[in-house]
């Protein structure tokens, strides 16, 4: 992703406008209500957070029999992100609140967000090499959110990003509206979830076979529904889908393009214990088949193109099975493993391409060597694709994420471990080691070994 040409401008004026905002939300006490609740005032906009998050990777060189436009080079490569964020909130009537969220990205990833399916950081903003987008402050999100008593018990909820601190309905039901994350709200795990204080490659973040509605930042337009109660959760979210594979323009109006999800969420032992999600996704956008991309290049004697059978209507739905299990430490050592399948018919669209996938992992609590805010993590995951996009990629096919030219199929097989020091209440840094066997599920390359570090400083 190349730098515009006042990068250097960006790199010293956004962390020195971040630290005097850091140093100034650090003495001030957000205003709170005079109820007693400790409830922020209606229509007085709070600061919730401000983050500022910086990664560091190297990719070793690797074997390389041959390679194509995406290809991870042969030589190695090495990269720097940096992503900063500031979150505000505001409590309104009715139970309404407002958040508004603005980042800003600058830097890019090793080989410019290509090469894997399981990318290997979660920070990289997926604009795809060439694509001369400009790196700017952008809204990330910017959405209300209705929650609706059902009942008369309440939990405190502490100042957090999105998160009026207060109390909260624990039987409620909750709507959102406007620019959002689709992740927050599903396929989330405990151990396995923040690409910035957890696991930092594509398929811990999320099931890489989960091809979930998003810009190339992460965010979309949409409305979420959800029935809250202490021991299972049901969710319903209806999105709009880019209009391009990995593109930044949404598509509309949803009767012609849209991401649609339900999940249900089990508690059998209540909100710290072991947590069971069982998700359904179905897109509808301007997809191109894997099919009749090879048909037409069959016919014609030419490369198969994805891009120049897309149409509106077609469809892709899948599966997410999602576990987390608490083990000790108030819940700060456990485990997690995911599940996700796709069809697979049509074109990969908005995370990553990949149409299987299985990661299982777990996470270790610092307070065994007195080291209460450590964490040690460590991941496993296994992702594949369907016949027709395996094909595809074989016969020189490219999607957005690989390209090389062709394919000795193998599962792409990634391990990634890191551990995460806290200093303070501020400051993380978090050594990082990924190894990635079949890089773009393909025999003739790699292993790739990506060592990294990430400092994470926030509110």
């Amino acid at each position: 992703m190349p730098l515009p040409k006042n990068d250097c401008m960006i790199r010293l004026t956004v962390p020195m406008l971040f630290l005097l905002l850091f140093g100034l939300c650090s003495v001030v006490t957000p205003a709170r209500a005079d109820d007693g609740s400790g409830a922020p005032p209606l229509f007085v906009p709070q600061l919730l957070d401000a983050q500022a998050t910086l990664v560091g990777q190297k990719l070793d060189h690797l074997h390389s029999s041959y390679a194509g436009s995406l290809s991870l080079p042969a030589s190695g490569d090495q990269a720097v992100s940096r992503t900063f964020g500031v979150y505000f909130g505001m409590r309104l009537p009715a139970h309404v609140a407002f958040y508004l969220d603005t980042e800003l990205f600058t830097g890019g990833g090793i080989n410019k967000g290509t090469g894997l399916a399981g990318y290997v950081n979660g920070d990289v903003v997926r604009a795809g090499p060439g694509s001369g987008s400009k790196q700017r402050p952008y809204i990330a999100r910017a959405y209300l959110d209705w929650n609706w008593p059902l009942g008369a018990t309440s939990a405190p909820v502490a100042r957090a990003q999105d998160q009026l601190p207060g109390t909260l309905a624990t039987q409620r039901i909750e709507l959102k509206l406007g620019r959002l994350a689709l992740a927050d709200d599903f396929d989330k795990n405990r151990y396995a979830n923040d690409t910035r204080h957890q696991f930092m490659n594509w398929d811990f973040i999320n099931a890489a076979a989960y091809d979930y509605a998003a810009d190339t930042r992460g965010y979309t337009d949409g409305f979420i529904a959800a029935w809250v109660q202490p021991h299972w959760t049901l969710r319903y979210g209806l999105y709009q889908m880019p209009l391009l594979a990995n593109g930044q323009a949404l598509a509309g109006p949803l009767g012609r393009a849209r991401a649609e999800q339900i999940q249900l969420s089990l508690r059998p032992f209540g909100s710290d214990g072991f947590v069971l999600r069982l998700l359904a996704f179905r897109n509808i956008a301007q997809m191109g088949s894997y099919a009749q991309a090879l048909a037409v290049a069959a016919s014609g004697g030419t490369t198969p193109d994805i891009i120049a059978n897309d149409r509106y209507g077609r469809r892709k739905h899948g599966y997410v099975i999602n576990a987390e299990l608490p083990l000790a430490d108030a819940g700060d050592t456990g485990l997690f493993a995911r599940w996700a399948w796709n069809d697979g018919h049509n074109q990969s669209f908005a995370y990553t391409e990949a149409d299987r996938a299985l990661s299982v992992g777990a996470q270790l609590s610092g307070v065994h060597w007195r080291r209460s805010g450590d964490q040690i993590g460590v991941a496993v995951d296994f992702s594949g694709l369907a016949s027709a996009h395996r094909a595809y990629l074989a016969a020189g096919g490219c999607g957005f994420m690989l390209c090389d030219g062709a394919l000795d199929y193998g599962r792409e097989r990634v391990v990634e471990a890191y551990y995460r020091l806290q200093f303070g209440h501020n400051l993380q840094l978090s050594p990082d080691l990924q190894w990635i066997a079949n890089p773009g599920y393909n025999h003739a390359r790699g292993p790739a070994r990506v060592v990294g570090l990430r400092m994470h400083l926030s509110l």
